[in-house]
């Protein structure tokens, strides 16, 4: 009998282990699916915030190119007036003594003013007007020259008033003026020719302009003396009206 009760303890024992047993696995089924989906969501957060960061580079991605293509679209085929005077200072320097006067008569004049650059920059040797060899030299001998301009394309709408410097070479214009007053209608414009050199006056020059150019109103001109004062500047522009 005790046997029995014995083994009748031994039995509910082994019951309730293989129960508690029984337990512990379902149990671990959950916390599987639970890590499972806490994973899934990481995931999905991980998928979510990527997407984010695709999305927000593709915008930054559009907003530059949006701003190059509105940076090339805001650059200007051609020179165009900006401060809605209707009087304009053009002008060609090879050694910035031109360039000078004209920056200061645009001053006084409320001007604005637009570089005449040559496409083959002048070098000194170029100059050299004692070298009969010179770039300057062979240009200036033959009236036929044309040399090229680098200078964007200029819109003369609205400018009525319009003066154009220039340095004395071998007593006439640089050639490459005479490319410039050929590449636009001056119809309706008043020019006004004015040059700088070491004494040399504005001799034949604006003649020749007005012949080469074939439109527009030429004046007479003057030579201009490299440090001249906004005042002499003045009485230069009043002498005009």
């Amino acid at each position: 009998m005790k046997r029995v009760k014995i083994f009748a303890a031994i039995f509910m024992i082994v019951c309730i282990c293989i129960t508690i047993t029984g337990c512990g696995k379902s149990s671990n089924p959950e916390n599987v699916n639970s890590n499972s989906d806490s994973t899934n969501s990481v995931a999905e957060n991980s998928t979510s915030q990527s997407d984010t960061k695709k999305n927000a580079d593709s915008s930054d991605g559009n907003k530059i190119e949006s701003v190059s293509e509105n940076k090339d679209e805001s650059q200007p085929s051609e020179n165009t007036k900006k401060t809605g005077t209707d009087v304009l200072v053009v002008y060609f320097s090879a050694t910035g003594t031109t360039k000078g006067v004209a920056e200061k008569l645009a001053d006084v004049t409320g001007a604005d003013i637009y570089e005449i650059i040559p496409a083959e920059p002048y070098t000194e040797a170029d100059l050299n007007w004692h070298d009969s060899d010179s770039r300057t030299t062979h240009e200036q001998d033959d009236k036929s020259v044309r040399p090229g301009i680098a200078s964007d394309k200029l819109s003369l709408d609205g400018y009525t008033t319009i003066y154009v410097g220039y340095p004395i070479w071998w007593g006439e214009e640089p050639r490459i003026m005479d490319t410039f007053v050929e590449s636009y209608d001056f119809v309706g414009k008043t020019m006004i020719p004015f040059c700088t050199s070491g004494g040399s006056g504005i001799g034949s020059s604006g003649d020749n302009l007005k012949n080469n150019a074939g439109s527009g109103k030429w004046l007479e001109g003057a030579r201009l003396d490299s440090g001249i004062s906004e005042s002499e500047l003045q009485d230069f522009v009043n002498s005009l009206k």
